[in-house]
């Protein structure tokens, strides 16, 4: 049986497998590096490492957390490694569980991370004391996919200017959808698509396609918005790459089906197309042209490895398509996008 008081597993990577944390009868928690935590995780990470998961370390030695029952990590970059390394640590009586994430799609980089989802099921099977079988794992998929869909039709109508709360709104949805019961979060989500005007706002501020990785105040959306610009989509690590439909394919196992279906969905910079190493750039340039965006922001936490190396062959691409692009980077905090005002409203001033 599950003693585990909340019954929450804690998560911090877009590509963590929800639907089988949801299949052990746990609830996910994205730790959302939010809280104006004291700044203590230099005691264990190094001051020149990504803020996200220095911003993550500081809730869990603050003891801002909610009780839970174990922690996921994914091993997505050096950073989150070392964070996994630094929560043993600080949380020594926390289940904490590091899963290897292939950087590339092909066919032995998904078996090898199918073998990987079976080794995380068995631990969360000792855990909860639930068998994960195949029924509970598609009915976790079957619900999981309900809440991607509803958060889908959510973006759509911001993104086409129904919602006076804009994409800060939207934000907030992503936040609850990731730290809620699924149920919970769908109503939430209803509840605001129930409340939006049928017609379509007017708006003539310049079009802005947002990317990069880690960006979930709402604050900063509302600064956007105050500085001009009008946020026509997003791919964003704490935003619309978070939940994306799950297809379980005929054929496969299970196991393998999910693999696929997780490591081929819409990639942030630590994935790559080993076939294409530009293909990052490539998706940039389709989806801002696809959203009609007058210009490209680029916002990503300081000291992001994976970022910084695709970075330069992104900007050229832009350059040669003739995208403006604005570029810029935070620790987390609200207080760094604030510092950012002035050139948001230059670039928004440009595109005007």
């Amino acid at each position: 049986m599950n003693n585990h008081k909340n019954g929450l597993i804690g998560y911090a990577c877009a590509y963590t497998p929800l639907v089988l944390l949801m299949a052990a009868g746990f609830q996910p928690y994205r730790v959302l590096p939010l809280a104006e935590s004291p700044e203590k995780a230099g005691l264990h990470l190094h001051d020149n490492l990504c803020p996200h998961v220095k911003r993550i370390l500081d809730r869990a030695m603050a003891k801002e957390l909610p009780e839970i029952a174990g922690m996921v990590f994914m091993n997505s970059c050096d950073a989150m490694r070392r964070l996994s390394d630094a929560w043993k640590v600080v949380r020594g009586s926390d289940n904490s569980y590091l899963i290897d994430l292939p950087v590339i799609t092909d066919e032995p980089s998904i078996k090898f991370f199918a073998i990987e989802l079976r080794r995380l099921a068995a631990k969360l099977e000792i855990l909860s004391g639930k068998a994960i079988t195949d029924e509970l794992i598609l009915k976790s998929v079957y619900e999981y996919n309900g809440l991607a869909n509803a958060l889908n039709k959510l973006a759509a109508k911001v993104h086409a200017g129904m919602s006076k709360g804009g994409q800060a709104a939207l934000q907030a949805a992503f936040n609850e959808a990731a730290t809620r019961p699924v149920s919970e979060a769908v109503k939430y989500i209803e509840d605001l698509l129930s409340d939006m005007k049928a017609e379509e706002t007017s708006v003539k501020s310049p079009a802005i396609f947002l990317f990069g990785n880690i960006l979930p105040d709402k604050d900063a959306f509302e600064l956007f918005e105050d500085c001009g610009a009008r946020i026509v989509d997003d791919d964003l690590c704490t935003g619309s790459r978070l939940f994306q439909i799950i297809d379980i394919t005929d054929g496969d196992d299970l196991y393998t089906s999910l693999s696929r279906s997780i490591l081929n969905r819409r990639s942030c910079a630590r994935t790559f197309d080993n076939t294409y190493p530009g293909k990052a750039a490539l998706n940039i340039v389709q989806r801002a042209r696809a959203c009609n965006a007058d210009g490209v922001i680029c916002h990503t936490a300081k000291f992001c490895d994976p970022y910084l190396a695709r970075l330069p062959f992104i900007i050229e691409t832009l350059k040669k398509e003739g995208i403006p692009m604005l570029m810029l980077e935070g620790d987390c905090t609200t207080r760094s996008i604030g510092q950012h005002r002035t050139r948001i409203e230059a670039f928004i001033e440009m595109l005007g």
